[in-house]
């Protein structure tokens, strides 16, 4: 509307509808958040009605009347195939209603808007609001807050706090105490439901959070064949390889002190007899089931590419 005026009027006078009045009072209505983060975006105020109180808005009903006999009353028998095909009829409609001249007056409602109510207008500001629907939530035991069933991370230190979520068609955001404390950019359907930021996690939780097979199987090809392939046999073993990621876990620890050449015996022995846990490697090292390699020094084989925050201090 303030967009159609080109300007914005210094007061609003709305029904006391859900949208926007959260609870009517003639004294001291309570305006819905969104509504009023709109008229403090535009800097106009807002004066509701009196509940069940036409008279207190007569103009507006009148206008409402006349919009019904003139305008919907002219396209009531006409069928359209699209809401534009619908907007541009009654557009065409509102304009030939404001050009005629109006007998009472001897000037049209468009003169009069030019002459007196436009001067008065405030100007728009640069950008136009953008409607962002404001709810107040708790952070879930894992970090996240849900709207809309998608589930948005925040700092762990908030879990249990309550705190404020604004959502618009593109983000989410969430306030602690008037402070942003984490912003998403918001989900749909088809995309996965939770979005974690990983400065969110507790310091356990985020290097869990780094483990993807393909990090395991870099590490064991930086080795050789032989761990590539027995990484790539347990992380095969189960039905997803997050269970596998364990036991190549403790693979890396039995394997951060040995000879390269050593680690690929013990690898290649193990999968020859199907061992492919981390207690059936531990106990293929403590047998001495693989000979020693014969090598003047040993090399310690480099893990910091696996390595996480707290780990193998």
């Amino acid at each position: 509307m303030f967009r159609f005026h080109n300007g914005v009027a210094r007061l609003l006078v709305p029904d006391n509808l859900k949208a926007g009045v959260h609870k009517a009072s003639f004294y001291d209505p309570e305006l819905n958040r969104s509504y009023g983060m709109m008229a403090s975006h535009y800097g106009v105020g807002v004066l509701p009605t009196r509940p069940r109180k036409p008279r207190d808005k007569a103009m507006v009903e009148a206008g409402v009347r006349l919009a019904q006999t003139y305008i919907l009353g002219r396209l009531r028998n006409m069928t359209f195939f699209s809401l534009d095909e619908a907007n541009q009829a009654i557009l065409g409609m509102l304009e030939r209603l404001n050009g005629k001249v109006m007998r009472h007056l001897g000037v049209s409602r468009r003169h009069l808007f030019e002459t007196i109510e436009r001067p008065a207008l405030a100007p728009l500001p640069e950008e136009d609001y953008e409607f962002a629907e404001w709810k107040l939530v708790r952070v879930n035991l894992d970090y996240h807050v849900e709207f809309d069933a998608f589930f948005y991370s925040v700092p762990h230190a908030l879990i249990r706090e309550q705190v404020d979520l604004r959502a618009t068609a593109r983000t989410i955001e969430v306030f602690h105490r008037g402070q942003r404390v984490a912003a998403h950019q918001r989900r749909y359907g088809g995309s996965p439901r939770h979005g974690t930021v990983t400065d969110h996690m507790p310091r356990s939780h985020r290097f869990r959070a780094e483990w993807t097979p393909e990090r395991f199987q870099r590490w064991g090809r930086s080795i050789g064949p032989e761990t590539e392939g027995l990484i790539l046999a347990i992380l095969a073993r189960g039905k997803h390889p997050e269970q596998g990621f364990r036991s190549c876990l403790g693979v890396l620890r039995l394997y951060r002190d040995l000879d390269p050449g050593y680690a690929e015996k013990v690898s290649a022995r193990a999968l020859a007899i199907g061992a492919l846990s981390y207690k059936a490697i531990s106990s293929i090292i403590a047998n001495r089931m693989v000979s020693p390699v014969a090598t003047g020094n040993t090399t310690v084989i480099d893990h910091r590419n696996l390595r996480g925050p707290g780990y193998f201090h």
